[in-house]
Parts: structure tokens; sequence; C-alpha cells
């Protein structure tokens, strides 16, 4: 390993992208608004409580005090361009983050000292750590926390994967955190209200935990650097340049995750943080390498997110990778379709200020690039840049069946929500023939509530919400013989049609078949297949009122008019007779059984298997979840009905980092009072 002097790990010019990440709550927003008082791109620090911040400007983030989509925000620093990408926590709007972080320099990882959400903190370093993107954990609430920070870095390091490296010491004052001693630059610092932190003489009593805590700091970093492991042998005290460039060096290699701490709220450790991103954070050239992108060829772009604006049209802020987008310049996307720029922007929460051209590094809006989706990449060249490897939208939790309160408005729903889902990829929504209802498919009760609260206030649309409707079956169980007989006289050509049918049960998932068993002419051949038409008709609804499925049906015998005999006649003379088969062979309902599996931590694993077991559900196994320490998979099989909330609850089991998928795995009977429930409904809703 070279030596630190050597390493030409100095500062970095130019723009750069930095996501801000974190737990719910743990305080990204209120770290944003610092952050721009600091760099004086905000005259005063908001406050997300009184709705007064740059960051959660919509109307639903105002409305339930939290983020729900990424807020961007951009300042100049010291002649440096941050722009920075606040991501929400909540389990069920993170997958927006998925987007934004691919082309992140850098991320803040925003914490507290908290144990129970340990296992969120660890959800967003995976991600970061699959990605390789470089961070620093920002150890929030420094004011409030009663532990020391060792024991607060023993209790976050299982979350991350690479070694937490110390960079702070807090110095405290009747059990207050009044300051701080940086470990690199060996100096005190003492906290100033809604200002900078001063430098002070070092704090009488500290020398000690400092120069240990720096020791250790110094001997993570030798780990990577074998000349700097050879002067803490001798005992020689390396120059500060290398240790600035080892500190540099293995946090852009993702060798070590920077810990620093302070206060979003009160400013406190901002500064420092600030100047830790300036001096150490990659810039766009290495974001550029770890996306396999060449640092040579047109001009390329990768959109981050989609903002489809009351007024405005549509707005894809996009990350320039290289080069430099003029206004009006017109480019292609990876899909091969064309557009034209019809405008350049920079965002400030919901203040935009208009540029003529966006500058390689930047993060800014581009609009009217009405083909263009979320994770798309485009240039000014005229050959599709290669496509971005994305990630696949996160599996559905929950769902709404959803209907325009004012019927005129159901054309209007249906072009809001294709915005929504564009702007939004974890959304979904379907066309239900068979029900006849609209479902919407999110990550949980709260992601809906907000898209139901985005078509009120944006689309002026306004919707009602109910459960869906499970998708039941009915089937039977014993076979039947009967006969059917279609006779009409009428002037002219008569309709006369007549069949014995042997209806039979078959292997559950084996489906409707038909066959004939037909001797002697009684039914012609040309017959056959209206016969087994008719059928299918009948299955379409039986007894119970539900779709009939593993039924046999075997034409046996019958009779035909030469005359009056048609196909209409014994379509008609089969659906007779199935009806009267039907009831007679014991009909019975089945359920859509799901296959699930449930990632839960380990302490919580007794608390996910009593919500399998109080929702009809059966345990079939579960193992550690691989690559993951610390959880585990539960695997169960869950009726379809029972699933509707139980996102709500895991996530409330599991300090709000528990998930599933399901997918349908079989049909099963269901009888007595709860079988008895679903028809009376079901009668009930088609009156």
């Amino acid at each position: 390993m070279g030596a630190g002097g050597q390493n030409g790990e100095g500062r970095i010019a130019g723009p750069r992208l930095i996501a801000i990440v974190g737990p719910f709550q743990s305080g990204k927003t209120s770290l944003l608004e610092s952050l721009l008082v600091r760099a004086g791109g905000a005259a005063r620090q908001g406050s997300v409580r009184d709705g007064t911040s740059v960051g959660d400007s919509s109307p639903e983030a105002r409305s339930h005090a939290m983020s729900v989509e990424p807020n961007v925000a951009s300042v100049d620093y010291m002649g440096d361009r941050f722009t920075f990408v606040d991501c929400p926590g909540s389990v069920e709007f993170i997958h927006d983050m998925r987007y934004v972080l691919p082309v992140c320099d850098a991320a803040v990882v925003v914490c507290e000292a908290d144990a129970r959400k340990t296992p969120a903190l660890q959800v967003i370093l995976r991600e970061l750590e699959e990605l390789g993107v470089p961070r620093i954990v920002f150890l929030n609430k420094i004011d409030l926390a009663g532990g020391g920070v060792r024991e607060a870095l023993e209790m976050l390091q299982p979350a991350s994967r690479a070694p937490l490296l110390l960079r702070q010491l807090p110095t405290f004052e009747n059990g207050v955190a009044t300051g701080f001693v940086d470990l690199a630059l060996e100096r005190a610092f003492v906290y100033r209200e809604s200002a900078p932190s001063e430098v002070v003489e070092m704090p009488a009593g500290i020398a000690g935990d400092e120069k240990q805590a720096r020791y250790n700091m110094l001997e993570k970093l030798a780990d990577y650097d074998d000349a700097l492991m050879e002067q803490l042998i001798s005992d020689i005290e390396p120059p500060r340049d290398r240790v600035f460039d080892d500190l540099a060096k293995e946090l852009r290699e993702g060798h070590v995750v920077p810990l620093m701490i302070g206060s979003a709220t009160a400013g406190h450790g901002v500064t420092r943080l600030l100047k830790a991103l300036r001096h150490e954070a990659p810039g766009v050239a290495q974001s550029r390498t770890r996306l396999g992108i060449g640092d040579s060829g047109p001009a390329l772009a990768q959109v981050l997110r989609t903002i489809h604006t009351a007024h405005g049209g549509k707005l894809s802020l996009a990350r320039v990778l290289r080069g430099a987008f003029p206004d009006g310049a017109a480019v292609v996307g990876s899909r091969g379709s064309e557009e034209r720029i019809a405008g350049v922007a920079r965002l400030t929460g919901a203040v935009t200020a208009k540029l003529a051209k966006a500058e390689e590094g930047d993060t800014v809006a581009f609009a009217r690039l009405e083909s263009f989706l979320t994770g798309d990449r485009f240039s000014d060249n005229k050959k599709p840049p290669e496509a971005a490897v994305l990630p696949p939208p996160p599996p559905h939790t929950q769902a709404f069946a959803i209907v325009a309160k004012d019927r005129k408005d159901e054309v209007r729903l249906a072009a809001a929500l294709a915005k929504l889902t564009e702007e939004d990829p974890s959304l979904a929504y379907v066309q239900d023939q068979e029900s006849a209802e609209l479902k919407l498919f999110g990550q949980g009760e709260m992601h809906l509530r907000v898209i139901v609260e985005r078509l009120a206030g944006r689309f002026d649309v306004v919707v009602e919400t109910k459960k869906p409707s499970v998708a039941y079956r009915e089937t039977i169980r014993d076979p039947v013989t009967v006969r059917g007989r279609h006779k009409k006289q009428s002037g002219g050509h008569g309709q006369f049609g007549d069949v014995v049918v042997e209806v039979t049960p078959r292997g559950r998932g084996e489906g409707f078949a038909f066959a004939e068993r037909v001797h002697g002419g009684t039914v012609p051949r040309q017959y056959f297949s209206s016969v087994e038409m008719g059928a299918r008709d009948a299955m379409n609804s039986g007894p119970l009122g539900f779709p009939v499925v593993d039924v046999g049906v075997t034409l046996t015998d019958g009779s035909y008019h030469t005359v009056d005999s048609s196909d209409m006649a014994f379509r008609a003379a089969t659906k007779i007779a199935l009806a009267e088969a039907l009831p007679k062979a014991r009909p019975v309902l089945l359920e859509p059984i799901l296959a699930v599996t449930i990632y839960v931590p380990s302490d919580a694993l007794a608390r996910a298997s009593a919500l399998v077991s109080a929702r009809r559900g059966q345990i079939l196994g579960f193992e550690a979840r691989e690559g993951w320490r610390g959880w585990e998979a539960l695997r169960a099989t869950i009726p379809e009905a029972e699933i509707g909330d139980l996102i709500v609850e895991l996530r409330s089991a599991t300090a709000g980092v528990g998930a599933f998928e399901t997918k349908f795995d079989h049909l099963a009977e269901i009888s007595g009072r709860v079988a008895d429930a679903i028809i009376a409904a079901h009668k009930r809703a088609a009156e």
C-alpha cells in the first residue's frame, strides 16, 4: 500500500451529489436544513414540525410530518457545489432511495444511539454496501445521548459490514454534550448555538481518552496502509497530511465508514461534516468508475426521480455523469426514444432556478423529457446509451380497491394513476375484470394513503377506498350424472338440444376438462364443441356464487332433431344440465393460499410466528436470511384473505423493518362459519 502522503487523495473539486439517508425519524431532514444554513444556502433553519423546512415541502409530507419522497437542495460551499438528496427513512417510502443512490458520490447515514433502530440502519447500510457508495455515519442527537460514544459504536457496528471508524469524541459538562475532540486534527471544539463550533483548549482529563481513540483510528487506517502500520509499530507520529490522505482514501474505497457526531436540530457538528465531505468525498469521476462508465464519450445523464408538477409539466431530476447539456439540446434515451430539453433548473426544495446549461456533475431538473423514465440514461449522441442496471420494484405488501367518488372522474383517475406510477415504480394498479375493481398496490397503508391524498390534492380526483375482494373459487366433492334438455318451439324452425353429462371432481389445480363417450350418433360430432362451450359457460358462476374449477364434464348421451337442433341449442342444454348437476355434487368453497417468506430480525421471529398463526397460517420453517447477519427468513402459507394488513402488524412488531414476499401457492377448501360468512357477504354484494 502506498504511503499516505503520496496517495494523491487530495480534495476533489466540482459538483458533488450527496445522499442523506437513515432510519425513520433519525433527523435527516433536520440535518439537511442545518447543512444549508451552514453553507449559506438558507438564512435560517426551518423545522419539520412547524412545516417550514426546505425539504418535505409537499402537502403530503407537511401533513404527516415525514419524508414521503426524495427532496433535493443545492448549495455552494467554499467554492464547491453540493446537491443533497434527503431520502425518506420509512420503509414504506425507502424504495425511492434505490434510484438515487447509484449516481451519488457519497452518503451521509443519519442515525441515533438507539438499539431498536439498529436493524433499520442495517437495511440502509446494506443498500449502500451493495452499490459500493462511500458513506459517513452521522450519530445524531448527541445532545440527548445518555451513554458514551464507544458504547454507541459497539451497538452500531453489527449493522455495518465495514468497520465504523470513530472520528470524534464528545466532551461533556454536567452530563450534557458541550463539544467534541476531532481525532484527526487533534483539536477540541465547543458547540455554539446556531453557529459553527469554536476551537478551544483540550479539556482537562480527556487527553488519555483522546490518545487511545486516535490510536484506534490510526490502527484501523493502517490495515490498508503498510507505511502507516510501520510508523505505528515504531511509535512514530504520522504526519497529519498522511492521516487525512488515508481517511479520504479508505472512505472512497469503502474500507472504513467514518463516524461523526452532532445534533442536526442544534447545528452541532455540521460544519465538521461539511468539511469532511468537501475534502474526502469522491466526485463524479469516481462515481463513473464505480458505474462502469468511461471518462470520454458523449454527454451522459441518468434520471433519479420523475416529478409531474401541477402546472409545469413533467420534470426529470437527473445527474450529469459526463459532459454537459445546454437547454434546448436534442437527446436520446437508453430505450431509443428522442426528446429535446425544454428547460434546465436547479432545485432547492420547492424553489427552482433556471439554468442555461447543466454541467458535468450537476444534479438538475430537465423539463419535458416525456418518454424518459426514472432510472433511464440519456445522451446527446444519436446512438442510445447503454441502459443502467436498475433494481427491481419491491414486492407489493398491501392493496386498496379504489373508485372515483364522481363517475365523471374515471378517465382522469386513469391518467393520474399513470403519472403517479411513473413517478413511483413501487406503485402499481390493475383493473380486475372478474371483480370489476380497480386495485392499487403499494408498500403499506401509509404509502397508499399518500397516493390517495395526491390524487385529490394534485389531480383533483377524489377516490373512495375499500379492502380488495379475494378471488374465491368453488369446486365439487361428488360425481353426478344429469340430463339437460333445451326445447323451444316458435314460428319456423324451433330449438332442440338434449344432453346427458357426467360431472366429476378433479384433482386440485387440474382445472376444467371436457370429454365425450357418445355411442351410436345420439349427439352428432358437430355439436361436441357447443357442449363444451356450454359447460365452460356454466363454470363462470357456481351455486355458491363463485367461478367453478377442477371439474370434469363428460358427454355420455343425448338426442337431436335433424331440423331444430343447433349449436346454440346444445350450448343452452348443457348449461341447464350443469345448473342442476353442480348443486347436487356437494359444492365446496376454495380460497387462495399464498406462499409467504417473511424477513425479520432474529429477536422478532417469535412475534412474526405468532402473527402467522393468528391469520390461519401454517409455518413451514425458517432459516438464517442469506447474507444478513442477525436476520431470519420465515416460510409459511397464509390465506390471501388474511394478508390484508399483515404488513402493518409486522412492522409494528419489528420496529418498522419487517418485510415479506408472496406468491400464489394453491387453492384450499374452506368450510364452516368462515365459508358461510364469505358466501353471505358475496350474495349481499351481488344484490
